[in-house]
């Protein structure tokens, strides 16, 4: 074998074009860039289990980070373009999916902006139920967070805790409406169907017992020295800085800004009740964790006084006279001249049967009421305070069709992306996971 020769063979061997056409995914420039500064360029996700769906490049000093870059859009699901070719009333099932745990907020917002369009006037009775539906989906919304936030940190007991009591607001969401998570509860007018005294009940004994077990979960995790450690002055966010890079919802609260569309722009019934805008004003991880470990508490009481002012209503009146309206039957046609008693009989008889098919057909009444909605020719924008933030929905109408001719949404998490990018400035690499739970950062939200 020591006496082998090698030869060289005058054969030119060059890669495979479409491996030359390869390029690393990063903006131009960022890999000579990191290479000059003694840097590396590290790529977390999109598969990654602590970043969800999105691609985050992280250019790190040692194990310091000095930018993240993301790179979001891997669950984008055209939700804009695909509500243009659907039906008003088709869109509430789509446009409650971004967020999941959050639909009710989700479809408030594109409902309002409907109610805003047409002057629908909602019943008291139905602005209170659909105020306490909102609050259980925000506390879902956080508990949800919370047990994410503590995967993230390793706790595993910190995960199993909230999403058990999180089991309870899916079982309050199917009792009123059918369904554990996408409900598609709320319509124009008002919601689709009432809440009885008995589902009123179990939802006041849902919140006693989740308020009383988050005593036991602030003691095993929130407390917990560990979470402290990992997140007490971690990703600082100043009050101007939050304002700057377009926070919204609990984390710009948790910088000092006290803004709540609740409060500032109040709809529903939330102008009626007693409930307090929770704000803290150090601006880090544990804060933003901390305002939305408080405003569960803050729902908890939102909800108790809807389900004492709701028992104290008359049952029924759930939808707008504006909408009710529609379910009338036209009066039927006078007979022409000459048809007499029996031409009219055969029209009732005519008329009786073809309301039956259509009461009995997959549309039936729900469809005739909402199916050729239309909205006056305009544009159309409403402010809703989803459970991470502002959700904002703009409808614009032709005047003509019975689908929107373009519908906008801006998410929360697409809202306070910018800021979350600059919060990891000066971490360290370890603290990236701690400091995407303290933001509850949900990339399909985003994406949409």
């Amino acid at each position: 074998m020591s006496n082998m020769k090698e030869y060289s063979l005058p054969v030119p061997v060059k890669p495979p074009a479409e491996i030359e056409s390869l390029e690393l995914p990063v903006p131009p420039g960022l890999d000579e860039t990191a290479l000059k500064e003694d840097e590396l360029v590290l790529f977390v996700g999109p598969q990654h289990g602590g970043s969800g769906h999105m691609r985050l490049i992280v250019r790190v000093h040692g194990d310091v980070i000095k930018e993240v870059i993301p790179d979001p859009g891997f669950v984008h699901r055209g939700m804009e373009k695909l509500a243009e070719n659907r039906l008003y009333i088709q869109n509430i099932p789509l446009l409650e999916r971004p967020a999941i745990m959050d639909c009710i907020n989700f479809s408030l917002g594109y409902v309002r902006a409907i109610e805003k369009a047409l002057d629908i006037e909602v019943p008291e009775r139905a602005r209170y139920i659909r105020t306490m539906m909102a609050e259980i989906c925000r506390i879902g919304t956080h508990l949800y967070d919370a047990g994410i936030l503590a995967v993230f940190l390793g706790h595993t007991t910190g995960f199993m805790w909230p999403f058990a009591l999180r089991e309870l607001t899916c079982e309050a969401l199917m009792r009123v409406s059918g369904a554990r998570i996408t409900a598609s509860y709320v319509v124009p007018g008002g919601v689709r169907r009432d809440v009885d005294r008995g589902t009123l009940n179990y939802i006041n004994e849902a919140m006693t017992y989740i308020q009383h077990k988050l005593k036991d979960f602030e003691r095993v995790f929130i407390t917990n020295p560990v979470t402290i450690a990992r997140m007490k002055d971690v990703a600082v966010l100043s009050k101007k800085e939050a304002i700057k890079y377009g926070l919204v919802g609990p984390f710009l609260r948790a910088s000092g800004v006290e803004y709540d569309v609740r409060a500032i722009e109040p709809y529903d019934a939330y102008d009626e009740l007693t409930w307090d805008v929770i704000v803290a004003d150090d601006g880090d991880s544990y804060s933003r964790f901390l305002v939305r470990a408080n405003e569960i508490l803050q729902s908890i009481s939102i909800i108790r006084q809807c389900v004492k002012a709701l028992k104290e209503m008359p049952e029924g009146n759930i939808i707008s006279a504006d909408v009710a309206e529609k379910k009338k039957p036209a009066k039927p046609a006078k007979p022409k001249e000459g048809e007499g008693e029996k031409g009219e009989n055969e029209k009732a008889e005519k008329d009786g049967k073809e309301e039956k098919k259509g009461l009995d057909s997959i549309k039936g009444a729900f469809f005739r009421i909402f199916g050729k909605l239309t909205l006056p020719r305009g544009e159309y924008t409403t402010l809703t305070e989803a459970s991470r933030g502002t959700v904002l929905y703009t409808i614009v109408s032709d005047g003509q069709s019975n689908a929107p001719y373009r519908l906008r949404i801006v998410t929360p998490g697409w809202f306070y992306l910018k800021g979350f990018m600059e919060s990891l400035k000066g971490c360290r690499l370890a603290d990236l996971q701690a400091v995407y739970g303290s933001f509850g950062y949900f990339p399909p939200e985003a994406d949409r």
